[in-house]
């Protein structure tokens, strides 16, 4: 049987196990990637474990998130994490230089090489030949620390692509019709591996749009083979010494396939307020559109902005509508201007911000309530954008230029202009003067972090108790966000380092009176229905929760990165072993756990007993994570080993 692309990268970096889906393994990491909301945990987490020095061979903090800075924090937080870059090794891109994701790609990204970043939306890298993998802050600076990352061995799912796009759909269109597919929980515990000879009509960068939103579908992460257009895009970055060519077998075998072939492919829309939420634009065209946003990791390339440009030339966007361009990086940005399309957008009536993820993250671009905003962004989950009762679609370039023009949701197709032809440059405009090298060792043992007071230090969580007596204190249904336990967006992002401060916003988009009522209350129990924990890596989601008392979280299901950090401090996360058992809990109710380390190591379901009966429940927990959340987390456990 022949191999698949992922499994010849897993294999490549194996430490520990066997590939076979759904056991553990472990896997040698190269390159980390964090950025600056996630990044000033990971930072601490760093000093908690004592390093001196990154392990990897790249490790490279970005500034793209926390860039409006309408006091202090965000400022001090940079000056932290510049510091930090400094102390232990790492490399740090400026505010302004650009997202995370695309830049990487730009300046680091090699095919072949493992990734994990403290962003869900690492797996963008896929687009290479990488293995790159969206994770919580605590395993990224367990990777920088030089440990493997441990996770369970995924199912590969083959996506065979044939054909070509026709003209007005692009690759945010191929990636929406896999989530009208399959939904937000079609990729769990899955890498997604496209091959077939439609790759040849995607780039590089085509494919980094496809790879981002893998994300969105819950896949560990999404991989495509390093070709002849991995090849060009390194040659035109100036990196073509980096490129190696990497393929599954012809012969490779799946554990499940699916194919798409282009040329069906239509214009995609996803509705508020989910990814999975998708429809033909066709089917809503005609709906009044008040801001049209163009830009993130999830449209990031030049070809994004210039098709953009090109549909508005010499046009004017509706009166009704705020027209929002972001740069994804400044070498972008750079390479726009060169092509005249800068202004060709400002003609238009666009607005130009700064290279960075802005209102994908709710940082500032926050639509009004009761209007609809049309973005090219990956997530549109409820609250995400500032705006706490907001109407967010998801779209391409294509569909967010065309809808600008005429102020209602559009399908591109039906505009009176050709299709516009792209002269894109072969070679990109590349200036590294925002990356800021690592020191040399003996330089950087002298420097001192730089810790404003905004950065609390980080939580002691005491063991897990034996028995647990607890109340409910909030019982939710499917597919809760990480955006909905600790929100995003430009009020508690700046408290992204201050756990007690951010504890403070922590459910508030789903029930205002939780905090109050955790820190009331003590120990806690949460119930969740499927997928609970998808989206965002924000450890935050799972530490914030556990400050204010968490004990419990009971499930249907959970997303995979969520569960893992949960585990990482100290919280235990069930499974309905009945999921009709779900229903049966109100909030309110006291729910008890007896010998709970015991029943944990035996591996053996748990009684939870409610004043009117019982009901079981089970674990997915792996040995080392059940060491973690018996010590309150890995960093008590790795404590106790060095004492």
């Amino acid at each position: 049987m022949g191999r698949t692309l992922a499994h010849k990268l897993i294999e490549s970096h194996l430490v520990t196990g066997e590939l076979t889906a759904g056991e553990p393994i472990e896997i040698r990491v190269d390159q980390t990637l964090t950025q600056d909301a996630t990044g000033t945990l990971v930072m601490q987490e760093l000093e908690a474990l004592g390093l001196d020095r990154a392990r990897t061979e790249v490790s490279v903090q970005y500034v793209d998130h926390n860039l409006l800075q309408s006091d202090e924090k965000n400022a001090e937080d940079h000056l932290f994490l510049q510091s930090a870059c400094k102390r232990f090794g790492l490399w740090f891109s400026k505010a302004g230089n650009g997202v995370s994701h695309p830049t990487h790609m730009q300046r680091f990204g090699i095919p072949g090489r493992t990734m994990v970043g403290s962003d869900s939306h690492t797996c963008a890298a896929g687009a290479l030949g990488m293995l790159a993998i969206g994770v919580g802050g605590l395993e990224v600076a367990l990777a920088i620390a030089g440990w493997p990352l441990r996770v369970r061995m995924p199912e590969i799912w083959g996506v065979r692509l044939t054909g070509r796009l026709p003209a007005w759909c692009s690759a945010k269109d191929v990636i929406l019709e896999m989530l009208r597919r399959h939904g937000v929980r079609g990729g769990v515990n899955r890498i997604i591996e496209y091959h077939g000879p439609g790759l040849r009509t995607l780039s590089a960068m085509d494919r980094h749009v496809i790879a981002n939103m893998g994300a969105e579908l819950g896949a560990t992460t999404t991989v495509f083979p390093a070709d002849a257009a991995v090849r060009d895009f390194l040659r035109g970055e100036g990196r073509g010494h980096d490129y190696v060519e990497l393929t599954a077998d012809p012969d490779a075998e799946y554990d499940l396939t699916d194919h798409i072939e282009l040329s069906t492919i239509e214009p995609l829309v996803a509705k508020p307020s989910s990814p999975g939420n998708v429809v033909p634009v066709r089917e809503v065209a005609g709906t009044p559109v008040s801001q049209v946003v163009i830009g993130s990791s999830a449209n990031p390339g030049l070809r994004d902005f210039a098709i953009a440009a090109a549909i508005l030339k010499g046009r004017q966007a509706d009166n009704a509508v705020s027209l929002d361009i972001n740069p994804s990086s400044r070498q972008i940005f750079a390479d726009l201007t060169k092509l005249g399309a800068t202004f060709d957008l400002i003609s238009s009536g666009a607005r130009i911000h700064q290279a960075g993820c802005m209102g994908c993250i709710g940082m500032g671009q926050a639509p009004a309530v009761g209007r609809n905003s049309l973005r090219t962004f990956p997530r549109n989950f409820p609250g995400r954008s500032g705006t706490k009762e907001d109407s967010v679609w998801l779209c391409s370039p294509e569909t967010a230029a065309a809808s600008a023009l005429t102020g209602v949701i559009t399908d591109p197709r039906d505009l009176d202009i050709g299709y516009p032809a792209l002269n894109l440059p072969m070679h990109a405009t590349v200036n590294t003067a925002m990356l800021v090298e690592p020191l040399p060792p003996e330089e950087a043992e002298q420097e001192e972090l730089v810790r404003g007071p905004n950065i609390s230090a980080l939580p002691d969580f005491p063991p897990l108790p034996d028995r647990i007596e607890a109340p409910v204190l909030l019982t939710l249904g499917d597919d809760v966000s990480t955006d909905e336990i600790s929100p995003a967006g430009a009020q508690a992002l700046p408290f992204r380092s201050n756990v007690p401060k951010l504890a403070g916003f922590t459910f508030t988009r789903l029930d205002e009176t939780y905090p109050d009522r955790a820190r009331e209350a003590g120990d806690h129990i949460v119930v969740g229905g499927e997928n609970y924990g998808q989206g965002s890596s924000r450890e935050h989601a799972a530490i914030t929760p556990r400050y204010l008392g968490l004990r419990v979280v009971i499930a249907k299901s959970f997303a995979r990165i969520h569960w893992q950090n949960l585990a990482n401090f100290g919280v235990l996360a069930l499974e309905f072993t009945d999921p009709a058992d779900h229903d049966r809990i109100a909030q309110g109710d006291t729910l008890v756990l007896d010998d709970v380390r015991n029943a944990l190591r035996s591996g053996q379901e748990l009684t939870v007993r409610t004043e009117d009966g019982e009901f079981q429940v089970r674990h997915r927990l792996s040995a080392n994570q059940i060491d973690a959340v018996l010590a309150g987390g890995v960093i008590p456990l790795l404590a106790g080993q060095d004492t």
